[in-house]
């Protein structure tokens, strides 16, 4: 099973402002769009999962199998208490390809049990002085190899990185 983590980022490091807000480029959010309509699912915790829902966003990414990480009670059969979890539901409904969207939290959690195998950074031109990291604190440390550059509008570039295990 393949795990690809995908995040726009300032140019610091953050994916949202303290109040979550995410002044993201069209570019960005059309590169993450194909992606997520290509691998046809995407796991996410619990909080971007309500700020998508209230903003419509699953139907604009082609809706997705979508698997909510968190660990507060849900009876919806598509709410996991774990990564590995997640993972198994996805490869239960036969997926072969996993899509990993935030929050910080979330993707700590993929990070530090070494799930992830690729990551797409979309770094667009801001800086936050505060705000939600893309990683939350943990313990890990990954050495990443380059694969690829891509320069998604004048401002915004992707990078793509494997995870060297």
């Amino acid at each position: 099973m393949k795990v690809v983590l995908y995040m726009a980022i300032t140019a610091n490091g953050y994916i949202a402002k303290e109040n979550d807000e995410t002044p993201w480029s069209d570019e960005e959010w059309d590169s993450f769009s194909n992606i997520a309509k290509k691998i046809g699912n995407l796991v996410i915790g619990r909080k971007t999962f309500e700020i998508m829902n209230q903003d419509d966003e699953f139907q604009q990414i082609g809706n997705p199998f979508t698997v909510i990480v968190s660990n507060k009670e849900n009876n919806n059969s598509n709410f996991v208490n774990s990564p590995e979890q997640a993972i198994k539901l996805l490869e239960e409904k036969g997926f072969s390809e996993i899509l990993v969207a935030g929050g910080g939290m979330l993707n700590s959690s993929f990070m530090q049990k070494g799930l992830v195998d690729e990551i797409y950074l979309d770094v667009e031109p801001f800086l936050f002085g505060k705000g939600i990291k893309l990683f939350a604190d943990n313990e890990f440390e990954t050495k990443l190899e380059l694969l690829e550059t891509k320069q998604l509008s004048k401002n915004t570039i992707q990078l793509h990185y494997r995870i060297l295990k």
